[in-house]
């Protein structure tokens, strides 16, 4: 798709609204969210009860990057774009105590989030950091797994995205996401920067 805008228009978009999402994700989205959203998308109903009402609140995931491979105790996930922190919880509970969880996420403000949620679900040895999709702060070959839930499509430079998440995991690691996309181009018209975060 081709487009007059450029990436840091786009992303500051994203940024503005994600700064809005951290405080309240109230007529925000055109889907379920919250625990309503966790439920429609297949979340496990259990750790769904058990979230803290600040973390679940924030929940709006796409779809469920779970659903299609297990993340197993002991490996060292990545949350890209984490959100207010629910994926990261819910990895949490598969990892178990040896496991290590990362996550970034463009706004300052979602990272804020994501550190009191955690922690008020018990989570505490999490490392956030801000960061972009495109230019993800960790060594190479590092993570068994990489998970994203409705951010990938909001990149303006998805090849810089997915070769620096592709750096970033080992050898045979794994990439889960669950995503939306474009069938076909928008209209010229609706190509705005903001067209980019809904």
């Amino acid at each position: 798709m081709s487009t007059n805008i450029n990436d840091k228009t786009i992303q500051n978009a994203v940024r503005e609204k994600y700064a809005h999402v951290s405080r309240t994700i109230e007529g925000r989205f055109r889907y379920p969210t919250g625990r309503a959203g966790a439920e429609a998308l297949g979340y496990d109903p259990s750790l769904i009860r058990s979230a803290p009402d600040e973390l679940i609140d924030v929940f709006c995931g796409v779809g469920n990057p779970f659903s299609v491979g297990e993340i197993k105790p002991g490996e060292i996930v990545l949350d890209v774009g984490c959100g207010g922190g629910f994926d990261l919880y819910y990895s949490s509970n598969m990892i178990g105590a040896e496991g290590k969880l990362f996550g970034i996420d463009l706004t300052p403000e979602m990272i804020q989030r994501a550190t009191r949620n955690l922690l008020l679900a018990g989570v505490t040895t999490a490392i956030l950091k801000t960061a972009s999709s495109e230019n993800i702060p960790f060594e190479d070959t590092i993570f068994d797994v990489v998970t994203s839930n409705g951010v990938l499509n909001l990149s303006p430079e998805k090849e810089k995205t997915f070769s620096e998440i592709f750096r970033v995991l080992k050898p045979g690691g794994r990439l889960q996401f669950a995503d939306m996309v474009l069938k076909e181009d928008l209209p010229p018209e609706e190509m705005t920067a903001k067209a980019w975060s809904e």
